[in-house]
């Protein structure tokens, strides 16, 4: 592999907003009990893979799910906190069901839905990001990671909205075509910096979420 990085991404594990389909961006929720669960069989899965290091969004949702996963390692690590792995801001939109954004600002959810990279959504406690610049901001984060590790193995924990970019980074998408891949809660998808390119391994892994679930059937057995 020479100095190749391997990445695991990972997206945080399920919050009570996620449940319901209520807009997060840079809002700061917690895990939900399932997310928390999630996040330990995540953290569970991955104890046998020696990471150089874990690098997390500085929400907490992240954190926490970061934090499951550091806990599993077999030496103590620290999970080290980075605002540019944070999911989009969606300025007034963020703590909307979507449901609702439609009705309150049917031109910006117009422009969102049409996949326009450049629309910027009304603020509301924050700024909202244009895609572009999202998927700029959150791409420069993943490769200033991936290329401080040379040769090794690192964690990045982020959002739903950070691995679509790296999803169509790595295959050279185009960012205004609809998103047509998963991006699941605790899942990981494994990435290589090879070369200063950003390749594809494999994605959408949830298999430890499926032993979860046995095991949660086994408990209930006498």
């Amino acid at each position: 592999m020479g100095n190749s990085t391997e990445i695991l991404l990972i997206r945080h594990g399920e919050t009570d907003w996620n449940a319901v389909k209520r807009l997060q961006g840079h809002c700061d929720i917690a895990l939900n009990a399932q997310g928390q669960t999630q996040a330990d069989a995540l953290g569970q899965a991955l104890r046998d893979e020696p990471l150089a290091a874990i690098i997390s969004s500085d929400l907490r949702r992240a954190r926490q799910t970061a934090q499951a996963l550091a806990a599993q390692q077999a030496g103590p690590m620290q999970v080290i906190c980075d605002p540019g792995l944070r999911e989009r801001c969606y300025g007034a939109f963020e703590g909307l069901y979507y449901s609702d954004i439609s009705q309150r600002y049917p031109a910006a959810f117009a422009a969102w839905q049409a996949r326009d990279i450049d629309a910027v959504f009304p603020s509301g406690a924050r700024a909202g990001e244009s895609f572009r610049k999202f998927y700029a901001r959150s791409v420069a984060a993943m490769l200033h990671w991936a290329r401080r590790y040379p040769g090794q193995k690192i964690a990045l924990v982020a959002h739903g909205g950070v691995l679509e970019c790296a999803y169509r980074a790595a295959l050279s998408l185009p960012l205004s075509t609809p998103r047509d891949f998963p991006v699941l809660n605790a899942s990981v998808n494994r990435l290589r910096l090879e070369a200063d390119v950003l390749r594809l391994m494999s994605w959408g892994e949830v298999a430890h979420l499926d032993a979860m679930a046995m095991d949660e059937v086994d408990q209930r057995v006498p």
